[in-house]
């Protein structure tokens, strides 16, 4: 069962930081939450698990997906995670890597992992401010021929991922959002 408040100690205790950082999406922020200190933590990769595979069941789709990734390096700790938790469930899941550029060599695909064309994914995210690097991934699982259910990601940053999201006719889940540390996203 996952527990959202022990979740966001963790979050608070290792992961967000204050100064002046530049995200990934280029913006300027007071704040950084450092995904990689959760995902790669046994307590914390336990926590995102159990409450992705609740997303996963109870959200807008009540049954799992054939699969489940996303942009590597950040996703990739978090799709182990929830593969082995679902296992741990008696579940059957399988994952994926979407590579930033492909190998070169061998497949040379930017998709990696025991899927093929026509099944259904979730995208998985640490953070999600504007979801360029969502976007990116689900347009190389598409290209690749899987099904795009949603995106569901630990963080939310308030910044705009979840109305890209919905533009692409996606449904987009978070675990947390910047809110549950008393933090309002600046205005648009």
């Amino acid at each position: 069962m996952y527990d959202k408040e022990t979740l966001k100690a963790l979050v608070r205790e290792k992961a967000l930081k204050f100064g002046d950082f530049t995200l990934a999406s280029g913006k300027k922020s007071t704040y950084y939450l450092d995904g990689k200190q959760i995902t790669l933590d046994s307590a914390g990769a336990k926590l995102v698990a159990e409450g992705i595979l609740e997303l996963l069941v109870g959200g807008a789709h009540p049954t799992l997906p054939d699969a489940v990734g996303g942009m590597s390096i950040g996703a990739d700790p978090i799709t182990a995670a929830v593969v082995t938790m679902a296992g741990v469930q008696g579940r059957a899941l399988r994952g994926f890597m979407v590579r930033k550029e492909s190998k070169g060599h061998g497949t040379n695909r930017f998709i990696e992992g025991p899927v093929r064309p026509g099944d259904e994914v979730v995208i998985l995210e640490d953070v999600v401010t504007t979801g360029g690097s969502s976007i990116l991934a689900i347009e190389r699982c598409r290209e690749f021929g899987l099904v795009v259910r949603g995106v569901i990601c630990i963080i939310d940053r308030l910044q705009g991922g979840a109305e890209e999201f919905g533009k692409m006719g996606l449904s987009f889940q978070s675990l947390l959002s910047i809110r549950d540390f008393g933090i309002e996203p600046p205005a648009t």
